[in-house]
């Protein structure tokens, strides 16, 4: 296609330069006109190129009709010049010569004016004859193409039809290909029987080679292959014959493995280079040598046998054959490993048990970490023949951790001594169980079973005891004289701890006395706010742990012992039992020290024990409260009675059935009762607290508390109109029968005033030094003295109301000197203010007699205050009240023993109120 497209190029450029060609020569408007020489030379010019590119055969043709044409042409051109130009012409002579010239001339003319149309169409002829001849020459390449193409036609024909059967034979070829690779890989799973057999009958055959091996992995596919097609010919006897070679590869992987386990042990129990003792036994020198006596035999055989253990547990899941035989080489392993460690451990326990005889903890730290050694060292050992887990394992470590609780179990359920069972549960519990059994679970699961046992004998031992304990040794407990003597034990312990402190206060002392003070009575109470401070911030003698009462010293230790030694729910119920047990005996000391002493300290050994009990059981974290059930039988007696009243309605048939109403109103109720242990501590220390209030205010009032109960009945008596029980304000009238009883007199009633005003006087520093010396703790000191503090005070209140309401004057209050509720407060700082100084003064004595035998210069006089100094009631306003009332510890918190509460002083106290006492 591109020739023919080039070659009409090529023409129509040709025809455009033609036509231009011929433009160039028109008779009208030629580009290029032409005279007649020129014309003459351009038909030679054409002339000579038709020559040129004329064919051979067209000049064969053409050649003589070119000659005649230029010689013509030639000849008409020349023959006329010639006439006039040859010398031998005539010439033209004459008009008719020259006519006739011209005739010639113009006929010539007439002849070469067509010369362009000649040549033009002797062209067109020439190219009729190329296209004639060319055409000629298509038909030729058409008649041959057609040839081609009914020849390709025929050879296409025959190749389709033989690729057509070429394919045919191909693809028969690869199904016969397939079909024979499927029979060949078939019989492939039954031919290989024979092989495997001489395989595994060639006693070169090693267990441990890449051969043996290869002869598993066939067997297993061939049985795998037999087992998903059980409908071929002779599958069966062939599974048969798999089978047998299976069992003889499970043969010799059992010699093998036996084998090299028999060489261990046997180099284990035997080895080398070694003489037993006496006993047959090995005796190994030093913990090196008898790790590496036990376990390095093993070790070395790892390596032979654990690629052989590999090969099987890959093929668990395969065939149960090798499950079992998995499970056979472990057992075998184990037995193995059992003969050597068994015997081995009960003698280590043993030796064990004889270093540490009568030392039941370090025997049971001892033996426990032993074990937890031995579990370990045989659980990495055991991992390093096989990579699956097995019971087996966890038996064959129960049965060596077994021999520590055979050892151990009779010597726990012999100890009778709390600490040493609660030692032993400590180091189980701990030690044992949360330190190594947390961090190495897996290894340490059979010890952790066997120490459980142990624990929970432990326990079971440790609650038995401890209930004989709190029995034996709380509840029934005798105090020694030592034990009851209050408080001349807390005053001796006093002495002695102001005794250690003497040397660096007897420097500060002499130092300040060479000063001279223009203020004395400031100086005095700033010395003795200072002592009294300085006494106070010393331990308390009764703080002391050694101090406490015994019993109250060993429940809490006691139970300290159990907090961490017994589950929760039993630590609950001992707790309960304990503390009741301990607040009984406490109870009953005092009822002793108050028999022996005062009831003032009876009452504050109590209460500083229980507060001490208190504040001792805070820290444990668990709740003291114990549930307890009952069965409530009082609805059945009551069901009963009515039973028998209606007899008559036994067997009545209507909704009053007597029986009926028996069974259903006579059903015994079940009924919980939660008790608290913290709470019956408080509930017991608010008795004591206001019994102890009780006493010392009628101690500091017992006149005045004596003559207001005769003075009421007196008025009670002879009253005849009473109150108003429906008003809150009575209605009273004036009585004069108690102003006229001799025993009220202004003169009597002044003697009892002023004998109680002796008594607050004298009493008051006794009684603060007893609850500073017992207590030592000035916010609850505060706390106990205000309710004392304000029942004198209301006693005095109640004294003025009395006198004002039954017709004493004016003169008569003079004469009874009663004091106001202000005045009696001041009497009552001016009391403990020389209470303090009693204190100071009690210290300073023990200095003296410590110091007496070291120092011999004059003796500091005593400090004075002036009693003079007139203090106001007001200025106690300013004084925060740190605490109002002993408030019970809450459930939920127990961290502390006291809650502050302040609170500022009225000008007149309110009367004693049971809020104000501790458990409110």
């Amino acid at each position: 296609m591109d020739d023919v497209a080039s070659v009409q190029l090529e023409n129509e450029n040709l025809r455009k330069i033609r036509s231009r060609l011929l433009q160039w020569e028109t008779k009208s408007n030629a580009l290029a006109a032409l005279n007649v020489v020129q014309e003459e030379c351009l038909e030679q010019i054409n002339l000579v190129w038709s020559q040129e590119v004329d064919t051979p055969v067209q000049e064969d043709n053409n050649t003589d009709s070119q000659n005649k044409h230029d010689d013509t042409e030639e000849n008409g051109i020349v023959s006329s010049l010639n006439d006039l130009q040859l010398p031998s012409a005539t010439g033209i002579d004459t008009t008719h010569d020259f006519l006739l010239w011209y005739d010639r001339v113009h006929a010539e003319i007439q002849e070469n004016a067509d010369i362009a149309s000649h040549r033009y169409l002797q062209q067109l002829v020439t190219r009729s004859n190329e296209c004639a001849h060319i055409l000629e020459q298509i038909e030729q390449a058409m008649g041959r193409l057609k040839t081609l193409r009914d020849e390709y036609a025929f050879v296409s024909d025959k190749t389709d039809a033989l690729n057509t059967a070429s394919e045919k034979l191909i693809e028969e070829q690869e199904k016969l290909q397939k079909l024979g690779e499927d029979i060949h890989k078939r019989l492939h799973y039954f031919s290989q029987v024979e092989l495997l057999n001489q395989r595994l009958h060639s006693p070169t055959l090693s267990v441990a080679s890449e051969s043996f091996r290869e002869c598993l992995n066939k067997i297993d596919d061939c049985l795998t292959y037999l087992k998903e097609h059980p409908k071929f010919k002779d599958s069966h006897a062939y599974t048969i014959k798999y089978k047998h070679c299976l069992a003889k590869a499970v043969t010799l992987i059992k010699n093998y493995f036996n084998t090299v386990m028999s060489q261990a042990t046997e180099a284990t129990l035997r080895p080398r280079n070694t003489t037993p003792n006496s006993s047959g036994d090995i005796a190994p020198t030093s913990p090196d040598a008898a790790f590496a006596l036990y376990y390095g035999k093993y070790q070395t055989s790892a390596a032979k046998v654990k690629r052989v253990s590999q090969m099987i547990e890959s093929r668990v899941d395969v065939c149960h054959e090798y499950a079992n035989l998995l499970a056979e080489l472990q057992q075998n392993y184990l037995n193995e490993r059992s003969t050597i460690m068994t015997p081995s451990v009960d003698k280590a326990i043993k030796e064990i048990k004889a270093q540490h005889k009568g030392d039941h903890c370090t025997l049971m730290r001892s033996s426990c970490s032993f074990l937890v050694h031995v579990c370990q060292d045989e659980h990495r050992l055991y991992y390093q023949f096989f990579a699956t887990e097995s019971e087996l394992l966890t038996s064959y470590l129960e049965s060596l951790c077994n021999i520590l609780y055979d050892t151990m179990r009779p010597f726990i359920i012999h100890i009778n001594h709390l600490e040493t069972l609660a030692e032993i549960c400590s180091i189980l519990r701990i030690e044992m169980l949360e330190e190594h059994v947390q961090q190495n679970p897996t290894p340490l699961e059979a010890f952790s079973s066997v120490a459980n046992q142990l624990l929970q004998d432990a326990q079971e031992r440790l609650v038995f005891r401890a209930h004989l304990y709190l029995q034996s040794d709380i509840l029934n407990y005798n105090p020694s004289a030592g034990d009851l003597a209050y408080p001349e034990k807390l005053e001796m312990m006093e002495s002695i701890a102001l005794s250690l402190q003497e040397p660096a206060q007897l420097k500060r002392f002499d130092s300040r006395s060479s000063l001279i003070s223009t203020n004395s009575n400031i100086t005095d109470a700033e010395s003795i706010d200072t002592s009294v401070s300085r006494v106070r911030n010393m331990n308390s003698p009764a703080d002391l742990h050694g101090m406490w009462y015994p019993t109250v010293r060993r429940t809490l230790v006691c139970l300290s012992r159990l907090y961490r030694c017994v589950d929760r729910p039993i630590f609950q119920g001992l707790s309960q039992e304990a503390l009741k047990l301990c607040i009984q005996s406490v109870s009953s000391a005092a009822t002793k020290i108050a028999q022996a002493k005062t009831p003032i300290d009876g009452e504050l050994f109590e209460i500083k024990h229980l507060l001490i009990l208190r504040e001792q059981i805070a820290p444990f974290r668990v709740d003291f409260t114990a549930k307890e059930t009952s069965l409530d039988f009082s609805k059945v007696k009551t069901a009963a009675f009515g039973l028998l009243q209606k007899r008559k309605q036994l067997f009545s048939m209507g909704s009053n059935n007597a029986l009926l109403e028996f069974l259903l109103e006579g059903t015994p109720q079940i009924k919980e009762h939660l008790l608290d242990s913290r709470k019956e501590v408080d509930r017991q220390l608010k008795l004591s607290c206001e019994q102890f209030i009780k006493d010392a205010v009628q101690t500091l009032a017992a006149p005045l508390i004596t003559f207001l109960d005769k003075a009421q009945v007196v008025v009670n008596s002879d009253t005849k109109t009473g109150k108003d029980q429906t008003q809150q304000q009575p209605v009273t009238k004036i009585n004069y029968t108690l102003r006229q009883s001799t025993w009220a007199s202004p003169q009597q009633i002044s003697s009892v005033i002023q004998e109680t005003q002796r008594l607050i006087k004298t009493k008051l520093p006794a009684l603060q030094r007893s609850m500073q010396l017992y207590l030592s703790n000035r916010d609850t000191e505060f706390i106990i003295f205000r309710p004392i503090r304000n029942n004198v005070i209301q006693s005095f209140v109640r004294l003025e109301q009395l006198l004002t309401t039954n017709g004493y004057s004016a003169d008569d209050m003079i004469i009874t000197s009663c004091p106001s509720a202000e005045q009696v407060s001041i009497l009552l700082s001016s009391a403990s203010i020389l209470a303090a100084e009693a204190i100071v003064n009690f210290s300073a004595s023990q200095r003296k007699i410590s110091a007496s035998s070291s120092e011999t210069g004059c003796p500091t006089p005593p400090r004075k205050i002036s009693l003079d100094k007139k203090v106001s009631f007001e200025g106690c306003t300013n004084v925060p009240n740190h605490m109002e009332n002993l408030t019970e510890v809450s459930e939920s918190s127990g961290n502390n023993s006291t809650v502050t509460s302040p609170t500022a002083q009225s000008p007149v106290p309110p009367p004693l109120t049971s809020q104000q006492l501790p458990g409110h």
